[in-house]
């Protein structure tokens, strides 16, 4: 079990005061400690006066409507059986500060692929009222400490990832002063419903566009590993297990998604030729009370041809259902995927910024100027030798094969005679140096 940590808070708005110990005052002690099942109901009494930064085309934790963490009570009981039951699923975890008992931060964090190296944050809010005044705002003074903690207690993270509106200028102040630095650019396009039914229109030409299925994990392995950036490859960290389902977690999404009336479509494209998979769409088609059905493409920057075909497919499927519009999400890996998108006049709602930040950071911060000040002349002056290198006695005897072949056969005492002969030659006696024989 994590103690809950305790960290200086300063009430002080004076810039010149020292910062307050913990033993000065105990209305002064921030805490963190990871979230509880009671800090669930807690959330609703924020009410509208919580500075949020969510996840982006979440739909939680919204500026009108604040919602909890959790949407009900029994999430945490299911947390905790599908702990036993999926020790491998990726699952949320969540930190929380506290003031004088009361809640004044929240974050919640989760793993991003399956071997948990890399982490994302996903929302983050901040409750104004019980933050007491000071020099910085809420946002910053209680959010930085709620990242810093994460980056100290998630100890299989090396790198974190995050994603903020290009709009929240606070969020994204806040990220760049904890070390994240951009990483990609990501827009989530709106297609209208007229739309869709002119696409729908058109036959698409996809002869050998298969269903996705866990023997296929290499193939789309494959596929996304080519369709971005290598930093982006490097940050994300995906192996080809993030591609596969369990099969307990799989009956675990159906029955979720038969609670919301949602059915999730995936297929790719397969290429015989190179054997391997040249596009990709993942469907969620939505009946009931939605807003808009919900999609992601992906295609081998060989074959941007294949945009218009899957748009079409996707646009036919979704003719059984409401007519709602498709939020496709795109990122800037690839600029025809957007020029396809302006093309068909879909509607760009959200733009968002990727952020990164690596652990390694933790060492620059801790000694910033520890390799800045070396000059050349002091590192090359480290590499001359001491003094003048001593020569050493060596013997070298050019004895030829035949020889070493003999001296082989031999037997040990005219072995030891022969090398008594030669000790005697490379060593002479001192007396016998004026020429005169012995």
């Amino acid at each position: 079990m994590i103690k809950p940590k305790r960290v200086a808070y300063a009430l002080s708005t004076s810039s010149h005061l020292p910062e307050m110990s913990t033993s000065d005052s105990p209305n002064s002690e921030l805490q963190l400690r990871p979230l509880y099942p009671r800090d669930i109901d807690a959330l609703d009494d924020w009410k509208g006066t919580t500075l949020v930064i969510p996840e982006p085309d979440s739909g939680l934790w919204g500026a009108a409507n604040t919602q909890s963490l959790v949407q009900h009570p029994l999430a945490a009981w299911w947390q905790r059986m599908t702990t036993l039951t999926l020790p491998n699923q990726p699952r949320w975890s969540g930190f929380v500060a506290t003031l004088d008992d009361r809640l004044c931060g929240m974050i919640e964090v989760s793993p991003f692929n399956r071997t948990r190296s890399t982490w994302q944050v996903n929302r983050l809010a901040i409750h104004p009222e019980v933050v007491p005044p000071s020099t910085q705002s809420p946002l910053d003074s209680i959010g930085s400490q709620l990242l810093r903690h994460c980056f100290e207690t998630v100890w299989e993270a090396r790198m974190w990832l995050a994603e903020v509106d290009i709009e929240q200028k606070a969020a994204l102040a806040l990220y760049r002063r904890n070390g994240f630095q951009p990483l990609a650019q990501a827009t989530y396009w709106e297609i209208s419903p007229d739309v869709l039914m002119e696409q729908a229109k058109q036959e698409p030409d996809l002869p050998n566009l298969m269903t996705v299925s866990n023997a296929d994990a290499q193939l789309l392995y494959q596929l996304d590993t080519a369709a971005m950036p290598p930093l982006v490859r490097q940050v994300f960290d995906q192996q080809i297990q993030d591609f596969k389902v369990e099969p307990v977690k799989s009956m675990a999404n159906t029955a979720r998604q038969w609670m919301h009336r949602e059915n999730r479509i995936q297929g790719y494209v397969f290429e015989p030729q190179r054997k391997a998979a040249i596009g990709r769409f993942d469907l969620v088609a939505c009946r009931g009370k939605h807003r808009y059905h919900s999609a992601e493409l992906t295609v081998h920057p060989a074959y941007t041809w294949l945009y218009p075909e899957l748009l079409s497919h996707m646009a036919g499927l979704l003719q059984s259902y409401p007519a709602m519009p498709l939020r496709v999400t795109s990122r800037d890996y690839q600029p025809e995927r957007e020029e396809f998108l302006l093309k068909i006049q879909a509607n760009p709602v959200d733009r968002t910024l990727m952020l990164s930040r690596s652990v390694w950071h933790k060492v620059r911060e801790a000694k910033p100027t520890a390799l800045e000040g070396l000059q050349l002349p002091e590192v090359l002056a480290g590499l001359q030798p001491a003094g003048k290198p001593i020569p050493g006695r060596m013997s070298w005897h050019c004895d030829n094969d035949d020889s070493q072949a003999q001296s082989s056969t031999v037997n040990p005492a005219k072995r030891q005679e022969s090398s008594e002969l030669g000790q005697s030659q490379s060593h002479p006696n001192p007396d016998n140096l004026s020429g005169q024989s012995g």
